[in-house]
């Protein structure tokens, strides 16, 4: 914000959409959509998936431009065609993944494609700690991207609306690769920018962060906007609720199972990434039949590399993973999948791992079973239940079972994904990621499926992003911080703090003398 800008009224509507209304094809992602803030507010904006969050986002940053209605900011109705736009209209947009040069330090990324530069390095690092010290943000200028924890490259991005004079900021998934520690330090960020009288609207999932942080919430559903609440009036269930359009029950179970045997040991596994760099090192742990294994840790400590390695598809440097006591590191993923053990792996690119974009789900559900069937011609007659049993049981919204999955949202493809790993019938199943982008009520349908395995006696490998999912699923957690294992915990009895702090490297013994 820069010196010449005074702070506005808290009185006064910082932002006003009357009406909003958004169409791809036949598709309404916005439908008359109203939403306001104040400036000196925190506004949480929730809503499942396609539920039109992102459609209006992006049409308040100039990606979009509306078909039908009116955009107030500051008192003037305003059209914003570019993000350029936006920002001259004091309107700062936050991403989930990060828009940085990973090459530059932290000053470049600030002024990149700001045309009025300070010419003068001293003054303009001067102005970025000017900056910095007003909103209690902390960060050295000279630091280079690639060294930067992901809690500081989210202090750039902040820095960077900041520089360029936003007084409106909008954040999407803010918290999604943060610590406790990381997530509560972020908060205390905001609300200094709330009292200096910014206007910020937050897009989370998370509801116990909605009532920590936001001043008001506005829910949409299916294109809509349903309500807007005071959060001091409202609760996690009433939200639920609004989201969802019927009562949800909020609670995961923790079944009791008897008689677990080890069924999978991991023994001082150490495996290098295809660049060469270290992706787990060192790494033991066991798990048992009839147990969640939840596995915990900030974005790239080693969890996908876990995965890959226990499904035999990235090369042990050194180590043994013991399978029913057998060593199978140098088996085929086939071997692997027809000893029992079976992979949900979601990455950011869903269709990248398990699925052929171009196929239906029908083919789909052959990939896993083709090598099964005898003779020149393959029976789809089974799979083609399969999949129809899915699409019902896992409320999977697709125009026909044969319609390829590309066409389907990033939820859906999921189900698609879990569902049929887990119809496979594994004595191991690892879920990495499973409930990644799924609205609140698929996700729950997920942990009850999980639950089911565990039931079953089925051993299962848990990774996930959600600490407070993590606590509430699993038996144990274990933690991973730079592909080292820092923490083993009982989930009934660890703590979000605890965790935290060993996903950003304290070991048990030092956050027990930490508390």
């Amino acid at each position: 914000m820069s010196d010449e800008n005074k702070i506005p009224n808290r009185e006064d509507y910082a932002i006003e959409c009357c009406g909003i209304t958004k169409s791809f094809g036949t598709v309404v992602a916005n439908d008359r959509i109203d939403l306001s803030v104040k400036y000196g507010e925190i506004l949480a904006l929730l809503g499942e998936n396609g539920s039109g969050k992102t459609t209006l986002m992006n049409m308040l940053s100039g990606i979009y431009h509306p078909d039908e209605g009116t955009t107030i900011i500051g008192g003037q109705e305003v059209v914003i065609n570019s993000p350029s736009d936006a920002m001259a209209l004091g309107i700062g947009m936050i991403h989930q993944h990060f828009k940085l040069v990973e090459v530059f330090s932290a000053m470049d990324n600030i002024v990149l494609g700001v045309r009025e530069k300070y010419s003068n390095p001293r003054k303009l690092k001067q102005r970025i700690q000017q900056i910095s010290e007003s909103f209690g943000l902390q960060i050295d200028p000279e630091k280079k991207v690639y060294d930067m924890s992901v809690s500081e490259k989210q202090t750039v991005e902040i820095l960077k609306v900041l520089y360029r004079g936003a007084q409106i900021l909008i954040l999407d998934e803010p918290t999604a690769v943060l610590t406790p520690q990381e997530t509560e330090k972020l908060f205390e960020i905001l609300r200094r920018m709330k009292e200096q009288g910014c206007a910020i609207i937050i897009i989370t999932h998370k509801l116990n962060e909605v009532m920590a942080i936001s001043d008001r919430v506005t829910i949409l559903r299916k294109g809509k906007s349903v309500d807007t609440v005071a959060t001091a009036e409202t609760n996690e269930k009433k939200l639920t609720e609004l989201m969802v359009g019927m009562p949800v029950s909020l609670e995961i179970d923790r079944p009791v199972t008897e008689n677990r045997e080890t069924l999978l040991k991991v023994v001082d596994l150490t495996v290098d990434r295809p660049d060469g760099t270290r992706g787990l090192d060192d790494v033991s742990f066991e798990i048992k039949t009839g147990e969640i294994l939840g596995v915990a840790g900030v974005a790239g400590s080693g969890q996908k590399e876990l995965c890959e390695a226990i499904a035999g598809l990235l090369k042990v440097k050194t180590g043994a993973i013991l399978y029913k006591k057998e060593n199978i590191i140098g088996k085929s993923p086939a071997e692997i999948i027809d000893l029992g053990i079976s992979m949900s792996f979601v990455p950011e690119d869903r269709l990248g791992m398990g699925l052929v974009a171009s196929m239906g789900m029908v083919d789909n559900m052959l990939l896993k079973s083709y090598r099964n069937h005898k003779g020149p011609f393959v029976d789809k007659k089974p799979a083609r239940a399969l999949a129809e049993s899915l699409v019902k049981r896992l409320d999977i919204q697709t125009a026909g079972v044969d319609m390829p999955v590309r066409m389907m949202s990033g939820g859906n493809v999921q189900k698609v994904l879990l569902g049929r790993e887990i119809e496979s019938g594994p004595n191991l199943l690892i879920a990495a990621y499973p409930v990644r982008g799924l609205d609140i009520n698929s996700s729950y349908t997920i942990y009850d499926l999980l639950n089911e395995q565990k039931k079953k006696n089925v051993a299962v490998v848990f990774i996930g992003e959600d600490l407070d999912v993590l606590l509430e699923l699993s038996d144990r957690i274990l933690v991973l911080c730079h592909g080292k294992v820092t923490g083993m915990v009982d989930a009934a009895q660890a703590t979000k703090e605890q965790i935290g702090l060993m996903m950003t490297g304290s070991s048990e013994k030092e956050v027990a003398e930490h508390e």
